[in-house]
């Protein structure tokens, strides 16, 4: 924006196009007004400008505006409050009375817009919430825009295929403001089209309100459910161990999922550190997986007959959902630039909580995984018509990590000491030792013989206390080394030695 237009704006008295404010603190006011400016209800198709930083006669107010500011009001695009989420784009303007934050927002093709719940609307330059006569308006308005599958009409379906108690009693309370709520007279249906769930025109549930409410949606869209196989390895060749299918309304669906991924996929086990210390290692960071399936819902193509495929294999988890990246995004600016192929079913698991803020998944997911000391998700963009995302178990990834560690170890050591050390710990398992037991083990035929030793002393000092040091041996009592009846075992990190040792037989 330029000078030049900014001060048309300026020099032009507020109307359903212009809002001033000399706040930068009033974020329900901003809010507000970026919602009103959305539902454009005299349908001028013009753009609305909030400006911050201008009193109300026109005047600019001196403000300085900083890079905390501009983050701020930039991020009410998708801090998820304002649903549909709004088109709008920010930019500071400098004059020499001081600066203003331009807010130029696009009026939306998906009315009405709400602001946590309440329709709000420019009359002239007033801002309030929408009666339920304008909200109508915009209702019908958005009929004339069915651009994506979700608000289409389900023609073959009727209230009876849907759950009209969980909308009811769960839904409408979360989406609609508790106020406009209580007062609202209009029917159902009415308020079921409000928020794009009901087609009037064809008088029939929408696409959007089968897919998240419905009792049977697989039989109007075959491919609306979720796979889940567990193959035995690590191809899709090896043995099914189990196979099951999640199928009926995300409200159903999501938590049924929830609580499977919970009990049968995510694992928990303890893994010594020390004889006195453990550490919990889990396989899957169960927020990750839940993240990614929220993920392939919202976003999956359900005019496709591919179901949402869950499968575990030994070592990984893949997710597959019909439909590639959408609209602006692209596998070059991916993660950081989305857009929503279910726009209607994206704002419901908003609105129900099942995913937290708009375009923070992926980074969520990433920050799940990197906690548990897991790799990082690997996402396939590049296929047109699926998407697909393979996470790895921790367990496989913390096995290859310790086994590169243990390697680069082996190769710092001195190589009398790697001869010595392969001949004790390959020629032990898992019970306990005395150290002249280790000592006999020590000295067997595959030591040679100008490396084996029959000093106590020699292989006390020498053997056994660097490869305590080294965490691959460990005493019985750790607080009291010369303890009468002190005994020694391998530890985790040497039995992983040991298989390393035996099964790639390292020349030392």
């Amino acid at each position: 924006m330029t000078r030049e237009e900014l001060n048309e704006l300026l020099q032009t008295d507020e109307n359903f196009r212009i809002e001033r404010t000399a706040s930068t603190s009033n974020m329900d006011k901003f809010q507000e007004a970026i919602c009103a400016f959305s539902n454009d209800l005299p349908g001028s198709g013009k753009k609305g400008y909030l400006l911050i930083g201008v009193n109300d006669d026109g005047s600019v107010s001196g403000l300085k505006v900083d890079d905390a500011l501009v983050k701020k009001i930039s991020g009410i695009r998708s801090d998820g409050n304002i649903l549909p989420l709004p088109v709008m784009s920010t930019e500071k303007v400098e004059t020499e009375k001081g600066d203003v934050l331009a807010v130029a927002v696009t009026p939306s093709l998906f009315t009405p817009v709400r602001y946590r719940g309440r329709v709000f609307v420019r009359i002239g330059p007033r801002k309030d919430i929408a009666s339920a006569e304008e909200e109508r308006i915009l209702t019908e308005r958005n009929a004339a825009h069915l651009a994506t599958f979700d608000v289409m009409p389900c023609r073959e379906a009727t209230l009876d295929d849907i759950d009209t108690d969980i909308i009811k009693q769960q839904y409408f309370p979360q989406a609609i403001d508790t106020e406009t709520l209580e007062t609202d007279t209009r029917s159902f249906t009415e308020q079921m089209a409000s928020l794009r769930l009901y087609n009037k025109q064809y008088d029939c549930p929408t696409m959007a309100a089968i897919i998240l409410f419905g009792k049977q949606p697989k039989y109007f869209m075959p491919g609306c459910y979720v796979q889940y196989v567990r193959f035995e390895g690590t191809t899709k060749a090896g043995k099914i161990i189990n196979e099951k299918e999640f199928k009926g309304g995300l409200t159903t669906l999501l938590p049924r999922l929830e609580s499977f991924v919970a009990d049968a996929i995510v694992t928990q086990r303890p893994e010594e550190i020390s004889l006195l210390r453990e550490k919990t290692v889990t396989n899957y960071p169960g927020g990750a997986l839940r993240e990614l399936l929220m993920n392939a819902c919202m976003h999956r193509d359900y005019q496709s007959n591919t179901p949402i495929r869950l499968y575990q294999f030994d070592n990984r988890i893949e997710i597959m959902n019909a439909g590639g990246l959408y609209g602006e995004a692209r596998p070059e600016n991916f993660p950081h630039v989305n857009a929503y192929r279910n726009p209607i079913v994206a704002e419901a698991m908003k609105v129900m909580k099942y995913v937290n803020m708009f375009n923070r998944g992926i980074s969520r997911v990433q920050e799940y995984l990197q906690t548990n000391g897991s790799k990082p998700a690997h996402f396939n963009v590049n296929k047109l018509t699926v998407f697909e995302v393979v996470v790895m178990d921790a367990n496989v990834t913390a096995l290859e990590r310790t086994h590169d560690e243990l390697r680069t170890k082996l190769a710092q050591l001195d190589d009398n000491f790697k001869i010595r050390v392969k001949s004790l710990i390959c020629n032990i398992n898992r019970d306990y030792y005395s150290a002249r037991e280790l000592q006999l083990r020590m000295n067997s035929a595959q030591t040679p013989l100008e490396l084996r030793t029959s000093s106590a002393r020699y292989f006390m000092v020498h053997i056994l206390k660097p490869a305590i040091e080294l965490g691959w041996i460990a005493p019985l009592y750790a607080d009291t080394p010369h303890h009468p009846k002190q005994k020694y075992k391998l530890t985790e990190l040497g039995i992983t030695m040991k298989v390393i040792l035996s099964e790639e037989n390292h020349e030392i």
